[in-house]
């Protein structure tokens, strides 16, 4: 039986689905079977730890985690796992995502977490999409396919704004 491509995704709150959302469409489109969680870093720090632990186990290529304020969550995860980890910037009240930001980013040696920009969960699935187009072929061709479609999208939006200033 053939695996197919897998992805966990981890939020801090349940007050980050809005932005996760964005995350899950994209999976859905790429055909990745996804699973969510809402998991703290710090109220739940054992759960937090045994998601990581287990997620290779459990046949997940990736990790994906969103986390705001602190942001500790993507950081507590890699250092559980040996997926790569992908982290997602919460925009904040505080510090407009500039604090999830910084706590995502700055990981010390060893314990690497990619990051997107702030509230950039599109960026994480499509980057998970990336990385496991490593190992799934198929992956790889939607990306391609993907990217064709975007610069169609752009030259046909071009070729129409140069249609409006025609007419001015």
């Amino acid at each position: 039986m053939l695996k197919s491509p897998k992805v966990i995704v981890v939020m801090g709150s349940d007050s980050d689905y809005p932005v996760v959302e964005g995350c899950l469409k994209i999976l859905k489109e790429f055909q990745v079977d996804a699973q969510v969680h809402v998991c703290s870093a710090h109220r739940t720090p054992e759960k937090a730890a045994e998601i990581a632990k287990n997620a290779e186990k459990n046949g997940f290529d990736v990790i994906i985690a969103a986390a705001g304020k602190a942001a500790h969550l993507p950081g507590v995860l890699a250092a559980y796992t040996v997926l790569p980890v992908i982290g997602i910037p919460i925009k904040s009240s505080t510090l407009d995502g500039l604090d999830s930001l910084l706590s995502i980013v700055q990981m010390p040696n060893g314990i690497p977490v990619a990051t997107v920009a702030v509230n950039g969960s599109e960026n994480a699935a499509l980057l998970a999409v990336q990385i496991m187009g490593c190992a799934y072929p198929e992956l790889r061709e939607k990306m391609h396919q993907y990217k064709i479609r975007m610069a169609e999208s752009v030259e046909n939006k071009d070729r129409q704004l140069q249609e409006k200033l025609k007419g001015m």
